[in-house]
């Protein structure tokens, strides 16, 4: 276990920050983890908030992405507009992955899992091992894997410290604040899509469905193993 990453130390340090707004425990996680901080940034509501926090607040907080190579044309195109609003590079992180066969069915029809695996964990882990400390959007109210999430804690499953800003905060504060701060968000959105990731795996929700229904229809399957804690099944 890495400096500074004693349970003890981030359980108490966790239980100060409860309650703390973001630029707070992000600032407060810039200050443990000097050039060794990031945010990794899918481009939903929750990340676009957090990267107006970081550039708002000046934060030493890099920003990075995973490429897939199959995200929507709004999600690149949102990248490109938070590029330039707040004058800030997002690093594109991208797998070293072959060609998808048009004469094969694509990866992510026959194991989703291990396109995940191929396109978001790996290069992820990547990532990850250049640093001590990586910041996320994660809700508690998302799924029941996240529902334990505190604002700062150990990721055993990459070895690092994690922090979570916006762990507390419902789906509506996260709305409220995204208007008052008029940050630019996906439009897809506003066409059914309550939580969006690669363009094949993710289709608009219905109302009264839970925000997470339109990720990999279907299937049980709700994570795309980022944000799974040790020994949870996807």
């Amino acid at each position: 276990m890495r400096a500074g990453s004693a349970p003890d130390d981030l359980r108490a340090l966790a239980e100060r920050l409860e309650g703390a707004p973001p630029e707070e425990i992000l600032a407060a996680a810039a200050a443990r983890h000097p050039g060794r901080i990031a945010l990794a940034c899918s481009f939903g509501a929750e990340d676009c908030l957090l990267v107006d926090v970081v550039a708002r607040a000046k934060l030493a907080v890099e920003v990075f992405t995973l490429d897939t190579g199959v995200l929507f044309p709004e999600t690149y195109a949102l990248w490109r507009e938070l590029e330039a609003r707040y004058g800030l590079a997002i690093r594109a992180e991208r797998a070293a992955l072959a060609a998808v066969d048009p004469a094969r069915p694509p990866p992510w029809e026959v194991d989703p899992d291990a396109c995940c695996n191929a396109r978001k964990v790996i290069p992820l882990r990547a990532a990850l091992a250049r640093l001590s400390a990586w910041a996320t959007g994660i809700r508690r109210d998302q799924t029941p894997d996240r529902a334990r999430a505190r604002v700062i804690e150990w990721d055993g499953r990459f070895g690092l410290e994690k922090v979570n800003p916006l762990a507390a905060w419902s789906g509506e504060q996260v709305l409220e604040e995204l208007r008052r701060r008029s940050v630019p968000v996906n439009p897809l959105h506003a066409r059914g899509y309550a939580s969006i990731g690669c363009a094949p795996c993710t289709s608009p929700v219905r109302p009264g469905e839970d925000p997470r229904a339109g990720r990999w229809r279907g299937r049980e399957k709700t994570e795309c193993g980022l944000h799974l804690r040790p020994g949870t099944p996807r």
